[in-house]
């Protein structure tokens, strides 16, 4: 991984890069999120990024978000088009109970939220982030081998260059330290459909 090739979008006041390693400690009152059911927006979170114009890859990282602790702490994997249009897939942290595994498609400025609940005894998390042209599939891991599906879902701006990456935030007024390891771009491993035919366009 060429970690020359990322640059940062709204650079953390501290952060650290050292054999592959990425250590992130987050603002307080940073997010991403676009006016739907909270009716606020929210566009100040850091993320570290790479650019491309390849329709078909995939980026895959670990998360270590150990250090999370208050409502809505979160890191995760991000495809960032501008303010209004963009993914991204996370662990947020909620209590002592439970966290939320999910994620947040922004397309022209309405985010949604999909979620399902996890141990808060999980503290490591694997995403891999798949684009076929400008459709994409998250999928998440436990142990960074075996993948689940996440989500399949459309950014009706993803038409040439994206910009995708790794982010990191605190939305309340709280800060923790998020790592990400195990950068790999590769081939795309989202298969092609083999099921039912594209309607003629």
């Amino acid at each position: 991984m060429n970690f020359n090739e990322f640059f940062w979008l709204r650079e953390p006041k501290s952060y650290k890069l050292d054999n592959g390693l990425l250590e992130v400690v987050t603002n307080p009152n940073t997010d991403l999120w676009q006016r739907t059911y909270y009716q606020f927006c929210n566009d100040n979170a850091p993320m570290f990024l790479i650019e491309t114009d390849a329709k078909f890859f995939s980026f895959t990282v670990k998360t270590n978000f150990s250090d999370s602790k208050v409502r809505f702490d979160q890191c995760g994997i991000v495809v960032y088009l501008d303010a209004e249009n963009w993914l991204k897939g996370s662990v947020e942290y909620e209590n002592e109970k439970f966290q939320h595994l999910g994620s947040v498609v922004t397309n022209g400025g309405y985010s949604d939220w999909a979620t399902t609940e996890i141990s808060p005894q999980l503290k490591t998390m694997w995403y891999r982030l798949s684009r076929r042209n400008d459709d994409f599939c998250i999928e998440c891991s436990f142990d960074g081998k075996e993948f689940a599906q996440m989500r399949i879902c459309h950014l009706q701006k993803a038409l040439g260059k994206i910009k995708f990456g790794v982010y990191a935030c605190s939305p309340e007024n709280s800060s923790f330290k998020a790592k990400f390891s195990n950068f790999s771009i590769t081939d795309c491993m989202w298969k092609a459909h083999d099921g039912q035919k594209p309607d003629e366009q």
